[in-house]
C-alpha cells in the first residue's frame, strides 16, 4: 500500500515560519511521499519561497510540487522554483519524476494547468488574440500533463499520480460559486488524465470545494486545498503497483 499525503493552497509568508514544519515532521507515520498542489506563497517573492522551503527541507520523505497561480503573481516563478529544488523538492511544469518508495515505482506527473471551464461551458480558442491565447495555454498546460503521464507509462510505471493546482473536474468545485468555475480550472487537465492514464488525481485552488471527485474515466480526484481538508495534510492509499 502506497500512501500519498498531500496539501495545497498553504500561502506562506514571512509569518508562517514553522508554522507546518512540526506536522511535517510526522510524515513518516503516515505516508511514503508529500505532494503540494500550488500556491505555496502568497505573491511567489523569493523571500516566501524560503519560508516554504524551510517548512519542506530534509524531509524523511520525497516531496513533489508544482505551483499555483499564487506563485507567479509577482513574475518570479523561476526564483521560486530554484529556491524549492535547492530544498530538494520536485518541482513539476509538464514533467514528471519516478519515485522509488522502499522498492515500489510511483510515479508524479505534474502541471500547474489553467482556467476554461467544463464540457459544454467552456472557452473555445476563437475570436480575438487574447482569448486564443487564453485557451491555447490551458490546452498546452494540459498536453504536457499528458505528456508526463505518457513518459511514465512508458518506463513501466504502473502506480501513476497526476498533480495540478487548478481542477480537472468540476464536482470538487462543489461550494463554490457556479459563476467562477472556469476560473477555477478546465475539462482538458481531465481529458489528458483519463487519455494518458492514471491512479489518482490530487489538485488545489478551490479553497471552497469539495475534496472527492472523479474525471469521466473514473479516475479520483482530491481536491487538497488546505481550507477544504482543514489540516496541515489528508493522506490517501494506493495499492501496490511495482512496475
Amino acid at each position: 500500500m502506497i500512501r500519498v499525503a498531500a496539501v495545497g493552497d498553504i500561502h506562506l509568508g514571512p509569518d508562517g515560519q514553522g508554522l507546518l514544519r512540526p506536522a511535517f515532521e510526522t510524515l513518516p507515520r503516515h505516508a511514503d511521499v508529500l505532494l503540494l498542489a500550488g500556491d505555496l506563497t502568497r505573491h511567489g517573492t523569493a523571500v516566501e519561497a524560503r519560508v516554504v522551503a524551510a517548512e519542506v527541507a530534509e524531509l524523511p520523505v520525497p516531496v513533489v510540487a508544482v505551483l499555483g497561480n499564487h506563485d507567479y503573481q509577482s513574475d518570479e516563478p523561476d526564483a521560486v522554483t530554484r529556491i524549492l529544488k535547492d530544498a530538494g523538492v520536485s518541482v513539476l511544469e509538464g514533467e514528471s519524476v519516478l519515485l522509488d518508495l522502499d522498492g515500489r515505482k510511483v510515479g508524479v506527473a505534474g502541471a500547474k494547468g489553467f482556467c476554461g471551464g467544463f464540457a459544454g461551458r467552456s472557452a473555445g480558442e476563437f475570436g480575438e488574440p487574447e482569448m486564443k491565447a487564453f485557451v491555447r495555454h490551458a490546452r498546452e498546460s494540459a498536453q504536457g500533463l499528458f505528456r508526463a503521464l505518457r513518459e511514465l507509462a512508458d518506463a513501466g510505471c504502473r502506480t501513476r499520480i497526476a498533480l495540478t493546482h487548478f481542477s480537472p473536474v468540476p464536482d470538487t468545485l462543489v461550494g463554490e460559486p457556479l459563476e467562477i468555475y472556469p476560473f477555477l480550472g478546465t475539462y482538458l487537465l481531465a481529458e489528458a488524465v483519463d487519455e494518458a492514464g492514471a491512479d489518482l488525481v490530487v489538485h488545489g485552488h478551490a479553497h471552497r470545494g469539495t475534496e472527492h471527485g472523479l474525471t469521466a474515466g473514473g479516475v479520483r480526484v482530491r481536491n487538497v486545498a488546505m481550507p477544504v481538508i482543514d489540516r496541515a495534510f489528508a493522506v490517501y492509499h494506493l495499492g501496490d503497483g511495482d512496475g
